[in-house]
């Protein structure tokens, strides 16, 4: 079975995906800036944590995601047939 990737930038398709899979919208940890969140990233459990990791809000996750003109990529399953948690955040 072959493991197929979506990219998108709709919110709630975003935000279904990270729930679903029991991630949390976070930052990485002393990188933010004046304006708000730093580095974005999705933390899910077993994943860096909060030690390196700071949860932030959908709105204030979003707000960067959209300031820096990013789309989500997502794995939906491994080509094993697994779940998958893999993704990664790119330019539009």
């Amino acid at each position: 079975m072959a493991s197929e990737s979506t990219t998108t930038t709709d919110h709630d398709e975003i935000r279904r995906w990270v729930e679903e899979h029991d991630g949390k919208p976070a930052s990485v940890r002393g990188t933010e800036d004046s304006g708000g969140a730093g580095v974005l990233r999705i933390d899910f459990p077993g994943g860096a944590g909060e030690d390196d990791l700071e949860h932030i809000s959908w709105d204030d996750w979003f707000a960067k995601f959209d300031d820096e003109k990013l789309a989500f990529l997502y794995q939906q399953q491994k080509a094993s047939g697994e779940d998958s948690t893999f993704f990664k955040l790119v330019a539009r």
